[in-house]
């Protein structure tokens, strides 16, 4: 078997750079840094450390559909509803409330969203399932917009 030449050597080398030239984008893409601020994934820059501490609790009108979340912990347990004093209020021991298991409450008109938080902090819905969101706010806006108007139809289980 022959030893390579000089130039196969340096042509190998050029080919190999140029391949990790062209991945480095891809590999980036995934990075923090490299998310949009509007919302998806984790924006750098963007005041969050780390997307792990619960979200401010919002209520707003986005695009003609009137859209809310809080921590689940705030909800009323008489009205099922937002508690906007803002007291904890909590179950009767035993009752399952329709929010057990979540730990964020969204809304778009007076409809459960149903949302779940991933490992690193950011957020998915079942209407935009494969995007993630830095804050529930940014998800819930989003689902407006994908439901384009549509009536969000509740998750029945059990």
């Amino acid at each position: 078997m022959s030893r390579p030449t000089r130039r196969q050597v340096l042509h190998g080398s050029a080919a190999a750079l140029a391949g990790a030239a062209l991945a480095a984008p891809v590999a980036f893409a995934d990075t923090a840094a490299a998310r949009p601020a509007d919302g998806h994934g984790q924006a750098a820059g963007d005041g969050s450390s780390g997307g792990h501490e619960m979200p401010e609790p919002f209520d707003e009108m986005y695009e003609g559909r009137h859209i809310e979340g809080w921590p689940a912990d705030e909800e009323g347990a008489q009205n099922g509803g937002h508690n906007s004093s803002g007291a904890h209020a909590g179950h009767h021991a035993g009752q399952a409330g329709p929010h057990d298991g979540m730990d964020f409450v969204v809304r778009i008109d007076n409809d459960d969203l149903h949302v779940m938080r991933n490992a690193d902090g950011t957020w998915i819905s079942l209407v935009n399932h494969y995007e993630t969101f830095t804050t529930p706010r940014a998800l819930a806006r989003a689902a407006v917009r994908e439901l384009q108007g549509a009536d969000l139809v509740p998750v029945v289980t059990g």
